[in-house]
């Protein structure tokens, strides 16, 4: 480094003191306001030093649309007079002014929805979110039409459009930070629904399309990460209730207790009436009360 000579130090500034003879002179400030009315000037709200005989006295603005805002006047006297002048008379806002927001180029000022039907909305050429179509732009679905010059499209989305538009998507209503995300199963995804249209190029990652027509976000480019109650595979499994079987309960008691004769026929023969003796179950207790007959025949008793 070259030598820049000795090096001095700043002058010490000193502030300024109040002149008094200025600083009293509070009617004459006020009667400096010719803009508006008197109504229009309210009330003395304080006085500073600007610099040596020069002071400014603000007063309270009662016009309407100007809440906050202040009148300065600023005045001053020459050495050894005690007779003040008005150097300048302005409308200043104060710390609680309500004010315009900043102006901005109508580049910035746009917001998403404000172009309307027959709106032409024009690109700069030196856009940097563009870049010549026959440029190499990392991108695979881009370099498969223009890797030859004059083919493809014009412009396409450079590394620093797509990342501004890869982040712009992410950390809006679409990606994982949406209300409809947070409150979705953690397990509802988009980048494993069946719904889910994978972008092309280098946005496929990370971005989709969504195909469902039920959920919010159809036809809109989402997130892999975002989510809704929408999911193909959020499946209701229905609990089936069990059923108790109960055991099979034979009831005795209505078992028809029925007496067995002996049918009508001749005098000692001994036969029974089978049609009644098979109506009787076998268990029951008129079958257990038959008592065997006694037969007479000579050959059955041999047998």
């Amino acid at each position: 480094m070259g030598n820049n000579g000795r090096v001095t130090r700043p002058a010490s500034t000193r502030a300024a003191r109040l002149d008094q003879v200025c600083a009293a002179a509070v009617e004459v400030a006020r009667a400096g306001i010719t803009e508006v009315g008197a109504d229009d000037v309210g009330e003395h709200l304080q006085v500073l030093a600007e610099a040596d005989r020069l002071v400014t006295h603000y007063f309270e603005c009662r016009l309407a649309g100007y809440r906050g805002w202040r009148w300065a006047v600023t005045v001053t006297r020459v050495p050894r007079s005690r007779q003040v002048t008005v150097c300048e008379t302005v409308l200043l806002p104060g710390p609680d002014a309500l004010l315009a927001p900043g102006w901005l180029p109508w580049q910035e000022r746009l917001k998403p929805g404000d172009l309307g039907p027959g709106d032409l909305l024009f690109t700069p050429h030196d856009d940097d979110r563009l870049a010549p179509g026959y440029v190499l732009s990392d991108d695979p679905a881009v370099e498969e039409t223009a890797w030859e010059l004059g083919l493809g499209r014009p412009r396409v989305l450079s590394r620093e459009g797509r990342a501004e538009t890869a982040q712009r998507w992410y950390d809006g209503e679409h990606g994982p930070s949406a209300p409809i995300a947070i409150s979705a199963p953690a397990a509802a995804r988009c980048g494993s629904c069946g719904f889910y249209l994978p972008l092309a190029g280098a946005l496929r990652q990370s971005f989709g399309a969504c195909g469902n027509f039920y959920a919010p976000d159809d036809g809109r480019v989402v997130s892999a990460d975002h989510g809704c109650g929408a999911h193909s595979e959020a499946l209701v499994d229905t609990a089936e209730t069990p059923v108790d079987e109960l055991p099979t309960v034979y009831d005795d008691s209505a078992v028809e207790a029925m007496t067995v004769n002996p049918a009508p026929g001749p005098a000692g023969s001994g036969d029974v009436d089978l049609a009644a003796a098979e109506s009787a179950s076998p268990t029951s207790p008129a079958a257990e009360s038959v008592e065997p007959v006694e037969s007479t025949d000579p050959a059955e008793s041999a047998s």
